[in-house]
């Protein structure tokens, strides 16, 4: 694991409040030089939702792209499957794919029907993925394109239940499938088992994501990443500008990263309130402590990074210039909590309000712009078009698409920032 640290200025001025930005940069190592066969067992849990709304083209894609996938599976990884309508049904139970054929067939058979208890399904899918995970631990992939109806459907309360499983090396990925499905559980979900929020409208973009998740689980050399910011007695207050799942503890926060694929770069931007510190010279910050991890060793890592500022006479820190690299960062996840909070008005109905979080936003890239290094223009770019797309399908009437497009795009591009999905190596 290759770890870096950027601050976005080095030097403070003597007895002035401040604000600090702290950009970290994160690399999992490269894919083991051992074959498929001999790598760790891997755990794939899917519940499906079968609700009648699933009838058609939405349910045969769904199931069209497991059955794929179980050919990219080796047959001492493990894979079940849970169907839920009203109803819970173990269609394939979790285990060792020794007998592939069947587990097509059984997937095959699945037919649409009844109202959609989401909840029932997912703990039920959480006690099979829970069965048979071994040391490299679980992923379940929960795919729906309802409003929960059944059974518990407060997102805190569900989000709490993945986010306890995720304690427990099982994260859950979501997949909201069409327009209908409720984004802000969906997400929740997703948020709370730290794993991907993913929305397709039509059976051709589920059958990609749920074969880049496939891609994601077998390409892995690194679970259960963590970063522990313990900061120093001095500073104020913390804040991890990322959307991830954090925990207070007695000296800082705690924040889940989850998993790496090979050779993935994972950015995290951290800021602190630092008030006037009454010494010139060389400042704490705060201990960052990253544990991971490592396979197929299953070998646990812990580094600790401290960082420092450098307190200097007011006319000297008057003349410091700040790393645009890491303003830049701010600025972008600034704007990814913009679309997280224009999508919780747009899920309330609330058009207004959340045109007003998009102009925002894309007046604060139009000013970034202005400084930002060569290498994240594209970035911003991407954000530019993205924003404008939001803003044209909001002012449409395309309020439940810009909901669900605006959540899910906050989150791939926050949650996971300088994330990029492992090439596809679907098999024929």
């Amino acid at each position: 694991m290759r770890i870096s640290a950027h601050l976005d200025v080095d030097l403070l001025a003597f007895e002035t409040d401040d604000q600090l930005s702290v950009l970290i940069e994160l690399t999992a190592p490269a894919e083991p030089t051992e074959d498929a066969a001999s790598r760790a067992p891997s755990t794939l849990q899917v519940v499906l939702d079968r609700s009648g709304s699933m009838s058609g083209g939405r349910l045969d894609g769904a199931k069209s792209a497991l059955i794929d996938l179980i050919d990219r599976l080796e047959p001492g990884d493990n894979f079940g499957l849970v169907a839920f309508d009203n109803r819970v049904e173990v269609v394939v139970a979790a285990g060792p794919l020794t007998n592939k054929q069947a587990a097509k067939e059984a997937i095959s058979k699945v037919g649409a029907r009844g109202s959609t208890n989401l909840s029932a399904g997912y703990l039920r899918g959480l006690q099979e993925a829970a069965r048979v995970a071994g040391p490299t631990g679980a992923t379940v992939l929960l795919v729906s394109d309802g409003h929960a109806n059944a059974g518990v459907t407060d997102p805190d309360t569900v989000s709490g239940v993945a986010a306890k499983a995720h304690t427990d090396n099982i994260t859950t990925s979501t997949l909201g499938y069409g327009l209908g499905y409720d984004e802000r559980l969906m997400s929740a979900i997703a948020r709370g088992g730290a794993g991907n929020e993913l929305f397709a409208e039509e059976a051709d973009t589920a059958g990609a994501l749920i074969a880049g998740e496939v891609d994601g689980l077998l390409s892995q050399t690194v679970q259960a990443a963590s970063l522990l910011i313990q900061p120093a007695p001095h500073v104020r207050a913390v804040q991890i500008v990322n959307e991830l799942p954090v925990t207070t503890t007695g000296s800082g926060l705690l924040a889940e990263l989850g998993n790496f694929h090979a050779d993935e770069t994972r950015k995290v931007l951290l800021t602190f309130d630092i008030p006037g510190i009454a010494a010139l010279g060389l400042a704490p910050v705060a201990t960052c402590e990253f544990t991971w991890v490592e396979l197929p060793t299953l070998t646990q890592h812990s580094i600790t990074v401290p960082l420092h500022v450098n307190v200097v006479p007011g006319d000297q820190a008057a003349g410091r210039v700040p790393d645009p690299t890491v303003r830049t960062e701010l600025v972008y996840l600034q704007v990814q909590q913009a679309k997280r909070r224009a999508s919780g008005h747009l899920s309330a109905g609330v058009t207004d309000a959340a045109l007003r979080e998009i102009r925002g936003a894309q007046d604060s890239l139009a000013d970034a712009l202005a400084s930002a290094p060569d290498h994240l223009r594209k970035d911003l770019a991407d954000e530019v078009a993205a924003l404008a797309y939001l803003a044209e399908q909001t002012e449409g009437g395309m309020i439940a698409r810009a909901a669900k497009y605006s959540s899910m795009d906050s989150a791939r591009k926050s949650a996971k920032r300088g994330r990029a999905r492992p090439p596809s190596n679907e098999q024929s």
